[in-house]
């Protein structure tokens, strides 16, 4: 709290974030905000009193977020069953109804709410706003245990970005305006596609040419074999740690979108845990950041 901290000390504090703030002056920051954080209050309050404090300090940040366990929660209540494959929802007619009710409806307006509670001006959207993001249908295949043939999975309305319209974000972005977008895009023939948020924000960040894209995630970042957190990544790096099994499971997808973002032109891309206080802050105007940094 503020108030255990000296005038001084608080003085001190804010003049040792001043070269951090002008590295980022009039940068655009994407941020994708899920996990438990999202589901603890206090913690949510304090991520939007934080991304309020960018734009305050001329950072233009923008906000993807996920919604994974609030979806579970409500399809449960439905009585509607969900599965998954390789880490990604199959969503069928029924599902993406409730997926676009849960993300662009109930947290995408909470978020939205809390942002401009703390003072700030929150535009909450979708992909499918404006045509801002164009998807197809994703595609995974598998090994199926029983005859160990491969075999493609229909992963249903579950889409992948293949194309980025900044129109309407140009028109909010350097204007006091604070984006907050779902994950949601539509096809070239209009069906609505349910796109993971990393992936999401990875595309968004592309194109937009982001000084920096922030995975908030339930993990300190990437570890090392011992488990230790490697800060600092190259691209060449982080594709050796996959090959060699350091990085695995639901990190892998992570670190590739992560690549991708690279690939399209963002400067560096950090993952950290969403769950630590003000972890927004602490990576950006610190000296040696919280998460794993990744760049080319």
């Amino acid at each position: 709290m503020t108030d255990d901290i000296s005038p001084q000390n608080q003085a001190r504090i804010l003049s040792e974030a001043l070269p951090h703030m002008q590295r980022y002056d009039e940068e655009t920051i994407v941020i994708k905000y899920g996990g438990h954080a999202m589901g603890e209050e206090g913690l949510a309050r304090q991520f939007a009193r934080d991304i309020v404090l960018l734009e305050q300090t001329a950072i233009n940040p923008v906000v993807v977020h996920g919604g994974g366990p609030q979806i579970a929660s409500m399809l449960k209540r439905l009585g509607i069953k969900s599965e998954f494959a390789q880490g990604l929802r199959i969503t069928d007619a029924a599902t993406i109804e409730i997926v676009e009710m849960v993300l662009a409806g109930s947290i995408n307006k909470q978020i939205v709410g809390y942002i401009n509670e703390a003072g700030g001006k929150a535009v909450g959207l979708c992909g499918k706003d404006g045509n801002m993001v164009l998807a197809e249908k994703a595609t995974r295949t598998m090994i199926d245990p029983d005859s160990n043939i491969e075999k493609i999975v229909d992963l249903g309305f579950v889409g992948e970005p293949t194309k980025v319209d900044l129109t309407l974000l140009n028109q909010l972005i350097g204007y006091e305006l604070i984006p907050v977008l779902a994950p949601l895009a539509a096809s070239t023939t209009s069906e609505t596609f349910n796109v993971n948020a990393d992936t999401f924000a990875g595309a968004v960040a592309g194109a937009l040419k982001a000084k920096r894209l922030l995975l908030l995630t339930d993990v300190p970042g990437v570890l090392d074999k011992s488990k230790k957190l490697i800060p600092d990544l190259s691209v060449k790096d982080a594709r050796r740690l996959i090959a060699d099994g350091t990085i695995s499971g639901g990190m892998i997808p992570k670190v590739e979108t992560c690549i991708y973002a690279l690939d399209q032109g963002v400067e560096g891309v950090v993952i950290i845990d969403g769950k630590t206080p003000h972890a927004v802050l602490l990576e950006l105007f610190t000296n040696h950041g919280i998460g794993t940094l990744i760049h080319k």
